[in-house]
């Protein structure tokens, strides 16, 4: 998992290098460390989320593995496989 404050601030430079580390396959996804959801990068809902609240990850493996879930929007048949496998009522519960 990479955090968007890793690659550094709003800057031209670091928009250069978030599209070198998708270019290599270092980034696949984008996700949202307060919600705990990834998706697409191009996902309409994940571009309107703030710098300080985005990671990065190779796989939806990764994700999975840091606690996130598929998104509802860019992701609609695994997020809907995740909230019928009980996975959801789980989160519910939690503090």
């Amino acid at each position: 998992m990479i955090t968007h404050s890793q690659i550094g601030t709003e800057s031209f430079a670091t928009s250069r290098k978030l599209y070198r580390l998708i270019a290599d396959g270092a980034i696949a996804f984008g996700g949202n460390k307060n919600l705990k959801i990834y998706g697409l990068l191009n996902c309409k809902s994940g571009r309107r989320m703030t710098q300080r609240n985005r990671n990065f990850f190779q796989s939806e493996q990764e994700a999975l593995r840091n606690g996130y879930r598929p998104c509802g929007h860019c992701l609609r048949d695994k997020y809907l496989k995740w909230k019928n496998s009980g996975r959801f009522a789980d989160s519910q519960t939690s503090p």
